[in-house]
């Protein structure tokens, strides 16, 4: 029988995997192949905590391959130089992936595909992780979104989720060797992720256990309690969905199962979100210099304030001294992952309020955030900062005290984050510069004033705005 390599990238999953699926039905001996190759990924390599889930995705996937009487073959170095020597020992035929859209490896694999079918190789690329192509949805003029609202609507016109398949039940046994997991490096030699595990399973069983926990749980209610950070309102499952272990469809398709009257409007509204991962994929697929760039030119010139080394460290430490943006950044620390409302609160703080350039916070993300994804990083960012779509800067100052004071009314999730406020009165905790005597009593540990002075933060921010128009 013939043999075709499955390169396996951000899809680290066995069930409706169209590359694997493709090759199977095409009567391929499928061996799969994981090359570890970084330094392609441009000047946006994954960071440390992209790394810390990446090794045990990794090995949940050669467990459920091993066994179906098969194996992950892991490489390490130049893609194509390794596709050719498993090409070599294994005589393949074909070589089958799933597309990655990003500016730093979507040339490299054009060329890579390009270059085998000169030589007779099969070389087929799949969609594996987006609903819908970027390319595929245009406006009327043929060019591309930069508002979400239309986007979404045209692109609901074509929702058309593909037909599921099952993981092959068995897979042929290979001989073909590749290198230790401990030999990518990915984890590191001091323990400082141990608490992440706590919070979540990495692979595709452990997406699919969180798929269900939120459909039992959080799905109920959704709409109301996604911005809610004290509780488990949201679906915890962005950081699967960035390494592929289940796609969107596969989300949609076990929501639309248990459509009912009561939940049609939480669905909608969770559909909905996964509209925005698609749009920010549709951007960054036609503005590939926005991770490094404002995505509207009018910015180039904009009046960011002097980069300050304490004032960011202080922030990346969660010691500013405004209590919810501490708490959000001391839950990165603990857990890879922060709650969506309070990342854009700790984001306008330090592009607003700080006057910082937003990469050093993209940066910062990038490093810390276990589902640290180039399209949703950079569009987050640039949609906080007022530079990129959708962007309207003026509405997008949050003062963090009465975003606390609506979204955490009881300060649970800020007492969580930064227990050494809970002996202060309630009313205290969201702003605790405002009670100086209790502040030194009760917590004499913590920041006795924010890094900055929240209304002169905002009116600078605004007079810099008003300067680029």
């Amino acid at each position: 029988m013939s043999v075709a390599l499955i390169w396996f990238r951000r899809d680290l999953r066995l069930q409706d995997n169209p590359a694997l699926q493709a090759a199977l039905d095409a009567g391929h001996v499928a061996v799969p192949v994981y090359i570890h190759a970084p330094d392609e990924e441009g000047a946006w390599a994954p960071g440390a905590a992209s790394n810390v889930w990446l090794h045990r995705s990794l090995a949940a996937l050669d467990a459920d391959l091993r066994a179906r009487g098969s194996a992950l073959v892991l490489r390490q170095g130049h893609s194509e130089a390794q596709l050719r020597a498993l090409i070599a020992e294994t005589g393949a035929e074909a070589v089958y992936w799933n597309r990655k859209y990003e500016p730093g490896t979507q040339p490299r694999d054009a060329r890579i595909k390009r270059e085998l079918r000169e030589q007779g190789i099969d070389a087929t690329s799949c969609n594996g992780s987006l609903m819908f192509e970027p390319w595929d949805i245009a406006t009327l003029q043929g060019g591309p979104y930069k508002v979400f609202t239309p986007f979404w609507r045209n692109a609901l016109t074509r929702m058309n989720l593909p037909t599921p398949w099952a993981a092959p039940a068995d897979m042929p046994a290979h001989a073909v060797q590749g290198i230790p997991l401990d030999a990518l490096q990915l984890t590191p030699q001091l323990d400082w992720d141990r608490q992440f595990w706590e919070h979540w399973q990495p692979g595709e069983a452990g997406a699919h256990e969180a798929l269900s926990v939120f459909i039992d749980g959080a799905l109920n209610g959704y709409r109301q309690q996604r911005d809610l950070p004290d509780r488990v309102g949201t679906s915890l499952l962005s950081p699967h969905l960035h390494f592929g272990e289940l796609s969107p469809w596969q989300i949609v398709r076990r929501l639309e199962t248990g459509r009912s009257a009561s939940l049609g409007a939480d669905i909608d509204g969770y559909i909905r979100e996964l509209g925005w991962r698609e749009f920010s994929y549709h951007l960054l697929h036609h503005f590939p210099q926005a991770p490094d760039q404002n995505l509207n030119p009018r910015f180039a010139q904009f009046n960011w304030a002097a980069p300050n080394e304490t004032q960011l460290q202080a922030w990346q430490q969660g010691r500013t001294g405004v209590p919810i943006i501490d708490a959000g950044l001391r839950e990165l620390w603990a857990t890879g992952y922060m709650h969506n409302r309070v990342r854009m609160l700790v984001a306008s703080f330090l592009c607003k309020h700080l006057r910082q350039h937003w990469l050093h916070g993209a940066r910062w993300f990038w490093d810390t955030l276990v589902d640290a994804d180039l399209a949703n990083n950079t569009m987050g960012w640039q949609w906080v900062a007022g530079t990129g779509a959708d962007a309207a800067p003026y509405f997008r100052i949050f003062n963090p005290v009465t975003q606390s004071e609506t979204f955490d009314p009881q300060a649970r999730y800020i007492t969580r984050w930064v227990p050494e406020l809970a002996a202060l009165p309630l009313k205290a905790r969201f702003a605790p510069w405002q009670s100086p005597a209790l502040l030194a009593e009760l917590a004499p540990g913590y920041p006795a004033v924010p890094l900055v002075d929240l209304a002169a933060g905002r009116e600078a921010a605004l007079a810099a705005y008003r300067h680029t128009r």
